[in-house]
């Protein structure tokens, strides 16, 4: 979220709280990125803050109701007010459970694959409409396609990165293996150690896929623990992921920090895999 925004968007977080009966004397932001994540004190809500995301945020929220129903582990919505999405300011705001996090050490490999698994097998049991992960795989190639939207792209990165994306999404979908709903994004930074034990929060990239993909965000040792897999296709896939969140970070609009110098190091990823071009 663009900093001109921040101090609005906390600002409606804040009085939608308040009217629900929550009391907020002081908000603090965890975390900025595509939205805004703000913990609510001293009613210790948290609060995710989207521009106006109401399909999204709509669509976090009935996973995240039904996932847990099913045991699966995840974040849960903040039990004091009603599970939906609130709008104010032009802003969508939906409100979850604070975790104090928990001091231990790292996440073994094998945990963290036991709750990944978990949460596939929950994922497993609904019939949710969302997107497949190919249509993440076509917004990138879109981007690096488009000079306008990538100015600062030289040609010989464009071609690289172009062609990486289109090889391996090809690759990928000849490979015919069973696909199902997925997190698309369960990376370390959306997976909390709680005292209730792990739980994957932003479930707003679900998309459907080989569980290969899911596995290609994780740290490579989570997969040596998750039995069943193609660890061809989560190379694939992991190359994959790293062309897309590169082509990502060479949007001119692009705000995540240190975008730029981490476009260029992935660049440099790619090329030590070497796929070939096209």
């Amino acid at each position: 979220m663009r900093a001109s925004e921040v101090s609005r968007a906390v600002a409606a977080a804040t009085a939608i709280a308040s009217s629900l009966g929550l009391t907020v004397d002081n908000a603090v932001v965890v975390q900025n990125s595509n939205k805004l994540t703000v913990r609510l004190l001293p009613c210790d809500v948290l609060a995710q803050i989207a521009p106006d995301a109401r399909h999204v945020a709509q669509l976090e929220i009935e996973l995240a109701q039904r996932l847990a129903a099913v045991g699966s582990p995840v974040a849960a919505l903040e039990p004091r007010v009603e599970p939906r999405v609130y709008q104010r300011d032009g802003f969508a705001v939906t409100l979850w459970t604070y975790y104090d996090p928990v001091t231990s050490p790292e996440v073994s490999p094998a945990d963290y694959a036991d709750a990944l698994g978990r949460l596939h097998a929950g994922m497993r049991k609904l019939d949710v409409p969302t997107p497949h992960f190919t249509d993440r795989v076509d917004e990138a190639q879109q981007l690096v396609a488009n000079r306008h939207h990538s100015p600062a792209l030289a040609d010989a990165d464009r071609q690289l990165l172009g062609s990486t994306l289109q090889s391996l999404r090809r690759a990928i979908g000849q490979r015919g293996g069973a696909e199902q709903l997925l997190h698309g994004e369960p990376h370390p930074g959306n997976l909390l150690t709680t005292k209730d034990g792990l739980l994957f929060i932003d479930l707003e990239t679900c998309c459907r896929g080989p569980v290969e993909f899911d596995l290609a965000h994780a740290p490579e040792e989570v997969s040596q623990h998750y039995p069943g897999v193609d660890h061809d296709l989560i190379r694939d896939c992991r190359i994959l992921v790293v062309a897309m969140i590169t082509a990502w970070r060479w949007d001119r609009d692009d705000q995540f920090p240190n975008g730029r110098q981490l476009g260029i190091q992935s660049l440099g990823e790619i090329r030590a895999w070497n796929p070939g071009p096209e």
